[in-house]
């Protein structure tokens, strides 16, 4: 058994060490995925002979699947029962990781990893957070989540080194034949959590609220995602263009019209004595919508880095997949440990000042590590920011949680994980396609100037470079841009001059991502001012 489970069982509050397994191994398999792809974005590239942007893309759709879905599946966990909905997940689970262990295309991968694993989680999450509440009371209860959320951050910490070194001296693919393993294990073991009391309800799921939320939130990410590719107003190269400009506008807007009309629907079905996909007056709670606007950027930021990092290591400083979880493992094991010690310090420390200070740690940690962004790694001041980083994550971790399920009663557990869930799943999307669509913003503008700027480079081959990077650029290694050039009639000279551009500009476009992300971060000050300074205290929902 885990040392932490020991640690928690011992103490004079006793949390039940089994059901808290169970659902603390589902719960880091959950996070385990997206680390390990990470980490092995150049070797998906070469297995697959992709470029990152198709690779951004499939680490996008499945955090967008788990949060457009999100909603449904913790209504279907009330339709279902709890325990039910969360082993049915997991069968889904298995059968994704199954067919991504052996996927031979990328859109195989895209249909086992990015669809189906993400359409079991959508089933899994929010009964798991109800399940915790059902198994646990009072201050056990609030250490119960903590340490799910240290587990999440044990997932974050074992995923880039497990993954790292998988890929680098055997094959990724055995991570989720692993996972496929793992799931048959948590399904044995599901007896020992107990079930939801009077979980399963007989009505009708709002099949319409479904289509809305689903939609608009597609569309929403997609917008963010395709903004590298097609530019936010002037159009690039895109399908089509609205009245002269790049339709990402129009697409994220369409998307927040649907979710409009969404919020207007539940609001319509309630009013007409319909059961709601979510019920409105949720929302009503101060603490509960602080809490998910926190998970919000909290994911926002953690999956932009974990995007923006290990290009820089893999990409530019060219280290393998295992190099690269080496130097993501500081972060992850600050997260871990201030997870599990921030329910502690919660006992001495209210939910606000906790989470202001987190904000404060991670806001100063990006802003280092965005200065270690060389040509050569510091690798003591890359570590020590990393670690930084992680302590910041792991302190909101071990409270929002908490947070957000502490803000409402019983009977809506599973419907707030589902919002809970939802959140942090969008903030994941939006963070992978926003840091990525600036990175790639900042690399185009950049090594244009680069090259109008440099002497060395002829008129006529800046006149024909300006033109491809303006029809869409990818983040290669300089290595790759050399190779490329030097196949054409481009002079060796301008080659040079051309790759030391390059170079300049990839640095500078991944510290303009890291700074993006600060100002993410910097900006979830705002939603701390309802967060609770004790306790949460539960909101009666009719």
């Amino acid at each position: 058994m885990p040392r932490y489970f020991v640690f928690i069982a011992a103490t004079s509050d006793s949390v039940s060490w089994r059901p808290l397994t169970v659902l603390g191994l589902a719960q880091f398999l959950m996070v385990l995925d997206t680390s390990v792809m990470n980490v092995s974005i150049s070797q998906l590239v070469d297995d697959f002979d992709t470029d990152v942007t198709a690779i951004q893309s499939t680490i996008t759709l499945y955090t967008l699947v788990m949060a457009a879905f999100m909603i449904t599946g913790g209504k279907l966990g009330d339709l279902w029962g709890r325990r039910r909905a969360f082993t049915i997940g997991m069968i889904v689970y298995g059968v994704g990781t199954t067919l991504t262990a052996v996927a031979p295309k990328l859109w195989v991968l895209v249909l086992g990893w990015s669809v189906i694993e993400g359409l079991g989680a959508v089933l899994v999450l929010p009964s798991l957070a109800a399940l915790v509440g059902a198994n646990y009371t009072g201050r056990s209860r609030a250490t119960a989540y903590g340490v799910i959320g240290g587990v999440a951050g044990a997932g974050i910490a074992v995923g880039p080194l497990l993954g790292g070194w998988v890929t680098t001296y055997l094959t990724w693919r055995l991570v989720f034949a692993g996972e496929a393993v793992l799931v048959v294990v948590i399904l044995l073991l599901t007896p020992w959590v107990r079930d939801v009391a009077g979980a399963a309800r007989r009505t009708r799921l709002d099949g319409v609220g479904a289509a809305l939320s689903v939609a608009g939130m597609a569309l929403v990410v997609l917008g963010v995602l395709q903004s590298s590719t097609w530019g936010w107003l002037a159009p690039r190269n895109t399908p089509v263009e609205i009245f002269g400009f790049a339709p990402t506008l129009f697409v994220v807007a369409a998307g927040a019209a649907l979710l409009a009309c969404f919020v207007e629907w539940e609001r319509h079905r309630e009013t007409v004595g319909r059961v709601p996909l979510v019920r409105p007056e949720l929302m009503a709670a101060p603490p509960l919508r602080a809490g998910l606007s926190m998970l919000f950027v909290q994911n926002l930021v953690l999956l932009g880095i974990f995007f923006a990092i290990p290009l820089y290591v893999q990409v530019v400083l060219g280290l393998n997949a295992f190099e690269t979880g080496l130097r993501l493992l500081p972060a992850s094991v600050g997260m871990l440990v201030a997870a599990l010690g921030g329910s502690l310090l919660g006992r001495i420390s209210g939910p606000r000042r906790i989470v202001r200070v987190a904000v404060v740690i991670v806001v100063a940690a990006v802003l280092w590590l965005a200065t270690t962004v060389q040509p050569n790694l510091d690798e003591v001041s890359f570590a020590l920011s990393m670690a930084l980083l992680g302590i910041g994550m792991g302190l909101l971790a071990s409270q929002l949680g908490y947070v957000v399920q502490g803000s409402v009663g019983d009977d809506a557990r599973s419907e707030v994980g589902a919002l809970q869930y939802t959140a942090q799943n969008l903030g994941s999307s939006l963070g992978t396609a926003l840091v990525g669509a600036v990175l790639i913003a900042a690399l185009t503008g950049t090594f244009t100037d680069r090259i109008a700027a440099d002497p060395r480079i002829s008129d006529a081959v800046e006149q024909q470079a300006t033109v491809r990077i303006n029809a869409g650029i990818t983040f290669v290694s300089t290595t790759d841009l050399r190779t490329a050039l030097e196949r054409t009639t481009v002079p060796p000279a301008e080659v040079d001059a051309i790759v030391d551009g390059y170079a300049e500009a990839q640095l500078r476009s991944l510290r303009a991502a890291l700074l993006a992300a600060a100002v993410f971060a910097a900006a979830g000050l705002l939603a701390t001012r309802r967060l609770p300074t004790g306790a949460p205290k539960p909101t009666t929902v009719a």
